[in-house]
C-alpha cells in the first residue's frame, strides 16, 4: 500500500449532532429536505492508528414523511404520512486518508469513509392533525397476518443496517477534534413507513383490527367514492427504505494512565 501505517494507539469519546432523514415510498430521492429531523447521540472511536480506526456510536434521531408534499398528484391523492424514532447501536471500521491525530499539527487534518454494521429499532405512527400519532405496525394496515395479506406476520421493529458514508476530520485543539460526516444506512425492510405492497380490503381489516386499522390504511382523497383501491399499489416493494444521520461529531482524546514513577528507595 502506498502509506505507512502508524502503531500509535490512542482512543476518544464524542457527541454526535445533526440531522437524521429517511429515503422510502413517501421521499423517494429527496435529501436533506423539510423532513429532516435533529439527531444526537454518542461515539467511541479506538485509533489503531493515524489511519486506521474502530468505531462504536449509539445515534438517535426521528424520521417522516408525507404524501402531501409530492410532486406526484398520484402520491397526493394517497395521503399517506408517518413518523417514526430511530435508536441504533454500531460498529464501524473507518479510513482516513491522511495521517491523522487529535493534538498533532502536523496530522490535523483528514478526508475518511467509514463502513460498519448496525441493529436499529424504529417503530411508525400516523401523524394527525393534533400532533398525536398511532402505532402502525400493531394494525397490519397491509393486511399483515391475515388471510390474503402482504406476509403471514408483522414486520419487525427490530432490524439490521449498513452504515457506509464520508467525512471530514480536524484538531480544534490539543485533546479535542471535529468530525463532518454523511452516512447513510441500508436496510433490509421496506417497512419504516409502513408502506410496501398493495391496498388490502378495508371491511376486512376493520372487522379484524378496528376502524382505525381500515382508515389509516387508505386515507386516499379526491377519489370517487365507489372506485375501490383493493389489491391496488401502495407501495413500492421491489425497493427497501434507507435512513441517514449527518451532522457533526466534537471528540475528546483519553489520556492513557501514566505509569507510577518507581520509589527512590527500589
Amino acid at each position: 500500500m502506498g502509506f505507512s501505517q502508524k502503531t500509535k494507539k490512542s482512543a476518544e469519546i464524542g457527541l454526535f449532532f445533526g440531522g437524521s432523514y429517511y429515503i422510502g415510498d413517501l421521499n423517494p430521492v429527496a435529501h436533506f429536505n423539510q423532513f429532516t429531523k435533529p439527531a444526537g447521540g454518542v461515539v467511541f472511536r479506538y485509533n489503531l492508528g493515524t489511519r486506521l480506526a474502530l468505531r462504536a456510536s449509539a445515534l438517535f434521531g426521528n424520521i417522516e414523511g408525507h404524501d402531501s408534499f409530492s410532486n406526484s398528484v398520484a402520491d397526493v391523492q394517497r395521503n399517506l404520512s408517518f413518523k417514526s424514532s430511530i435508536r441504533e447501536l454500531s460498529g464501524q471500521l473507518e479510513f482516513n486518508f491522511l495521517d491523522y491525530e487529535i493534538g498533532n499539527e502536523n496530522r490535523k487534518f483528514s478526508p475518511y469513509i467509514f463502513l460498519g454494521l448496525a441493529v436499529f429499532k424504529f417503530s411508525p405512527e400516523s401523524i394527525s392533525d393534533s400532533g398525536d400519532g398511532v402505532s402502525l405496525q400493531p394494525l397490519g394496515t397491509e393486511g399483515q397476518g391475515l388471510n390474503g395479506g402482504a406476509s403471514s406476520k408483522k414486520y419487525k421493529l427490530t432490524q439490521l443496517s449498513i452504515p457506509f458514508g464520508i467525512g471530514i476530520k480536524t484538531n480544534l485543539a490539543k485533546n479535542i477534534g471535529l468530525s463532518l460526516e454523511w452516512g447513510m444506512r441500508k436496510t433490509y425492510t421496506d417497512y419504516l413507513d409502513d408502506v410496501s405492497t398493495t391496498y388490502y380490503d378495508p371491511r376486512k381489516l376493520e372487522a379484524a383490527r378496528g376502524v382505525t386499522a381500515a382508515t389509516l390504511s387508505d386515507p386516499s382523497i379526491g377519489t370517487d367514492p365507489n372506485y375501490s383501491n383493493v389489491g391496488r399499489q401502495r407501495g413500492n416493494s421491489l425497493t427497501k427504505d434507507w435512513y441517514a444521520f449527518a451532522g457533526a461529531i466534537l471528540s475528546f482524546k483519553l489520556q492513557p494512565k501514566r505509569k507510577p514513577c518507581p520509589s527512590a528507595n527500589n
